[in-house]
């Protein structure tokens, strides 16, 4: 069974990363398209919608204080874990006022509601709700003894407020890219395929510089030595059409230190590449950069008005997030 996903790619210069003493020397190269599910720890404020009850339209969060991006963890103490206990928690309710317990910017914040009875005889507060994310996006790199890997070269995000989502569980599997939607000037492009029901993986930490976590089973590949991303010629793996990963010439323009962190902006020189999806799309963040045989990067965001160009991480500061830091020899 398959299923329809949406691509995730960072269309924004987000994120940025410096090397730490030493880590993993050698790596097995990413490049495959994988489908990415994760829920949060806690439910999302999405958004607000207006209820018609017999006295006129309310929207009971909206007049609580809620805010988009708002993390929903608990009510009169009970904790919230996905969207299903919220709701079943407001109908429990009744009319009854509930004191909330979310976290925005980073602080605990308690709001007290009183869900609103509905035409339609539901108890509700008036919010749009997300517990998960789901998408498609590109492995970087798997090393070789423990199966760990890394994808995407930044978080994974809530749509709604751009913040990254908290990790309660997540997992990856197989992808197959059916088709390409070309990027052009001010739209980004975007790979369109499915992803199995059977998880290959699972995602443990959603960080800046990447997801991470754990491959199940023996893992296969061109195994090659991480170096430094620097100025010149390199190519990039991806995924463009079923599941056969190829590589693509890209030039890196100008590498550079931010937040104490490694980027790079690349262009796209390969003309399959160019002619076939407009340059990066939506889908290939993650997709590994390799420079003299090494791998040195992954590819994270695209210039939306120049899909051409685009934005890249350096290896080990996503070596660094993931925690597979290594003694040096």
């Amino acid at each position: 069974m398959k299923k329809r996903i949406t691509a995730l790619l960072g269309v924004l210069l987000l994120f940025a990363l410096t090397p730490c003493a030493a880590w993993a020397e050698e790596l097995l190269v990413g490049g495959q398209a994988v489908g990415i599910e994760i829920s949060a720890e806690g439910v999302i404020v999405s958004g607000f919608c207006e209820v018609q009850t017999e006295k006129g339209v309310v929207c009971p969060a909206r007049e609580a204080g809620f805010a988009v991006g708002d993390l929903i963890v608990g009510l009169d103490g009970a904790p919230i874990r996905s969207a299903e206990d919220l709701i079943a928690a407001a109908a429990a309710l009744g009319g009854s006022e509930a004191e909330v317990e979310v976290l925005r910017g980073g602080e605990t914040q308690r709001l007290r509601v009183c869900p609103a009875l509905s035409e339609t005889r539901q108890w509700l507060l008036g919010l749009w709700l997300r517990d998960g994310v789901s998408g498609i996006g590109t492995i970087t790199f798997i090393e070789p003894h423990s199966g760990l890997f890394g994808a995407l070269g930044h978080s994974v995000n809530d749509e709604s407020s751009g913040r990254s989502v908290p990790l309660r569980e997540g997992w990856i599997s197989a992808a197959e890219i059916v088709s390409v939607s070309p990027g052009v000037p001010g739209t980004p492009g975007e790979l369109c395929g499915g992803a199995s029901a059977e998880k290959i993986g699972s995602v443990e930490k959603n960080t800046a510089a990447g997801i991470f976590g754990h491959l199940s089973g023996p893992q296969n590949g061109r195994l090659v030595q991480t170096g430094e991303i620097r100025t010149g010629r390199a190519s990039i793996v991806s995924t463009l059409a079923g599941h056969e990963a190829k590589e693509y010439a890209v030039e890196i323009d100008r590498v550079y230190s931010e937040g104490g962190q490694t980027h790079a902006l690349l262009t796209v020189t390969d003309a399959a590449l160019s002619s076939g999806a407009g340059g990066i799309v939506q889908g290939m963040s993650g997709s590994p950069i390799l420079q003299d045989g090494s791998i040195v990067g992954a590819v994270t965001h695209v210039f939306v008005n120049d899909p051409r160009r685009g934005f890249a991480i350096g290896i080990y500061d996503m070596l660094d997030a993931a925690g597979a830091a290594a003694q040096a020899a």
